[in-house]
């Protein structure tokens, strides 16, 4: 919470450095945090049936636990006074050694010095919760007869401030008392394998800072699997959570800012499991936070200095319910992303070098287009790219609407930074050898061609934007082209297939070069559309019927002529390809089927499966695979191959 002391408008020094650093206006706003403790926020404690405490030990170190039970278990016991009776666990839990650890079994305790509280009382029901923020007045702690380790606690903090807080990012759950049995699992680093699991399902944890003269606790919450583990040593052990738009008061970043020490709670409501933690903090801004999270203009990078993970240590279990409609997908590290998906690369700038004008769109299936523009660059040097690559675009001068603190209409649109990715269709053009005036090469007009699903608002601004001499152009900036050259399948260079195109990858020898086998889901065929002509134009002429490649494409049946059109425009891909169709039959046109026969494919009604994959193989030349698919296909892929080299490109990107 925020200290009074430091101007008129309530706001600490560490929060208005944040302020600044964010560029947030902050001369005129009045920090909303009340004090003392409202009647309206002690019926809503009251309620509530999980109350998350912060504190600080002997070293200064901070730490968080949570606390619950039946509804009514904390309410105000007088004014500004919070009332808390549970079932603790006394021997691990770290916030009830700091705060009760002097005191003797059964007995009131009255600490001699001030210990400082903060507590966040949360109704994962409703999504309604209250921040409380003073000081611990007087508690007891008495052992139950039947453990060793649970007890039932009694304590009365003093709340100086109080400040009620949005519901976003909060996960429906139905929270119900229990009884817990802790048993610790592990007290050292690095984390066990158990407290990674619970990392990467964790849909929310809870955070303690402290500004030295007041304590803050608060929630952080998203998809599950939103805080990344970053390492896991003996030596180092660091997470990382991308900070999504709040309500952009920034009293626990301004905490962090001043003292960057935090203790983390991160609890499973299956199992009652409960990990803690407590380390120092690093604030990730723009490139920063980008270069570890792509996508992200802010997170908190976290370095663990002591942990505890403790199996069934919470006095509460929870049942899932409704995800929160704010939780944008899971921002990846980009260690975790191949290399060639990473939306930013070394061509990648933060600004626009060159933009992309819409010229023609071609409906191909109910939610597949064909996209024509024209590339125009705005540095001296022409821009192009080699098949296979993708390219970088900012839609934000078209869609971002600005800061916003709700939006009931597109919740999402809050953290969306509107930069997409997409794979290009088409092979470059030829170098020009045309001269101007002062000698140098005279540029072409480029054309770029992408192959995009409608999902989302950046691909239904391109499926609805009117374009031709009436309408204004429709301008997209670039941020770059990338790709990694791992993705890119050599071409043959024998004398009978002449040169490679521009921009390919050779083969010494186009007789003894490595079969490749392209395993593609849906539009995850596009990386090899820009190069397939290449591949399939250099073994024209070799006697051979086997061209080296070999295409393994699953495609939902109202998706088909997608494959048509890839087909007719590319001369020879429908006879290296087995076409595997899914979905509801009756969404399968037959004149299509046979279409795609006619053209040379060959059509399987039924999913890819492993089999199928390893079918592929050539034993005697040897195999490399090519995949790109939604992530539950490439996982399924790369499980089949084991051993087998593969590279693949996914759609999280």
């Amino acid at each position: 919470m925020a200290t009074l002391l430091d101007n008129s408008n309530g706001w600490h020094s560490g929060e208005l450095a944040v302020h600044k650093l964010l560029k947030v206006p902050t001369s005129s706003r009045q920090n909303p945090t009340n004090h003392g403790f409202p009647p309206a926020y002690g019926y809503r404690v009251t309620v509530s049936p999980l109350v998350a405490v912060g504190t600080l030990d002997d070293e200064g170190r901070p730490w968080t636990t949570i606390w619950g039970g039946e509804r009514g278990f904390a309410r105000p016991v007088a004014e500004g006074i919070l009332g808390v009776q549970g079932l603790v666990d006394k021997t691990h839990d770290p916030v009830i050694q700091a705060l009760l650890g002097e005191a003797v079994d059964g007995e009131v305790y009255q600490p001699e010095n001030i210990k400082l509280m903060s507590a966040l009382s949360v109704d994962l029901e409703t999504r309604d919760r209250v921040k409380m923020a003073g000081k611990m007045v007087v508690g007891s702690v008495a052992s139950k007869s039947d453990s060793n380790t649970v007890a039932e606690a009694q304590l009365a903090m003093h709340v100086q401030e109080s400040l009620g807080n949005c519901p976003k990012y909060l996960n429906i759950k139905d929270i119900r008392a229990h009884i817990p049995s802790p048993l610790l699992i592990s007290s050292s680093l690095p984390l066990p394998t158990g407290a990674l699991a619970l990392i990467e399902q964790a849909d929310m944890f809870f955070i303690s800072s402290s500004n030295g003269q007041t304590m803050d606790t608060n929630h952080r919450g998203g998809p599950a699997g939103f805080v990344r583990v970053v390492s896991n040593t003996p030596d180092s052990v660091t997470l990382v959570y991308p900070e999504y738009s709040g309500n952009r008061l920034y009293q626990t970043l301004g905490n962090l800012h001043n003292n960057p020490l935090a203790g983390i709670a991160i609890p499973d409501y299956t199992t009652s499991d409960i990990l803690y933690l407590t380390g120092s903090t690093q604030l990730l801004v723009g490139p920063d936070a980008a270069a570890l999270l792509p996508h992200t203009n802010l997170a908190v990078k976290i370095t663990v200095h002591a942990a505890r993970f403790v199996h069934d240590g919470l006095p509460i279990r929870g049942t899932p319910g409704e995800l929160s409609p704010y939780n944008p997908p899971v921002r990846r590290l980009a260690t975790e992303l191949p290399p060639s998906s990473a939306a930013a690369t070394d061509e990648t700038t933060s600004s626009p070098t060159a933009t992309l004008t819409l010229t023609n769109r071609e409906i191909l299936t109910p939610t597949i287009a064909r996209l024509t523009f024209l590339l125009k660059n705005r540095e001296p040097q022409p821009r192009s790219w080699h098949p296979g690559q993708h390219i970088t675009l900012t839609f934000a001068s078209e869609l971002d609407q600005g800061y916003s603190h709700m939006r009931e209409d597109d919740p999402q649109s809050l953290n969306d930074d509107y930069v997409r990715t997409f794979t290009i269709s088409n092979p470059p053009p030829p170098p020009s050898v045309e001269e101007n005036d002062t000698g140098k090469g005279k540029e072409d007009e480029v054309k770029v061609q992408l192959t995009v699903r409608l999902h989302g608002p950046a691909t239904k601004l391109l499926f609805s934007q009117r374009f031709g001499a009436t309408f204004a152009p429709l301008e997209i900036g670039v941020l770059g082209i990338g790709g990694a050259e791992a993705f890119r399948i050599p071409v043959p260079t024998s004398s009978s297939a002449g040169s490679a195109p521009v921009g390919a990858t050779s083969a010494e020898d186009s007789d003894s070069r490595t079969k490749a086998v392209f395993v593609a889901g849906g539009i995850g065929i596009t990386p090899l559309l820009a190069q397939a002509p290449g591949l399939l134009s250099s073994a024209a002429g070799s006697e051979e019927e086997d061209k080296g490649l070999e295409v393994l494409w699953s495609l939902r049946g109202e998706d088909l002529p997608l494959a048509v059109d890839s087909f007719e425009r590319i001369e020879g891909l429908g006879g290296v390809t087995r076409v595997f169709v899914t979905g509801d039959k009756n969404n399968v046109d037959e004149d299509v089927v046979e279409k795609l026969k006619e053209l040379g494919a060959k059509v399987e009604r039924r999913r890819l499966t492993r089999e199928d994959v390893l079918e592929a193989r050539d034993i005697v030349r040897g195999t490399k695979y090519f995949a790109c698919a939604s992530p539950a296909l490439l996982r399924s892929v790369v499980d089949w191959l084991g051993e087998e080299q593969v590279v693949f490109e996914s759609f999280e990107y």
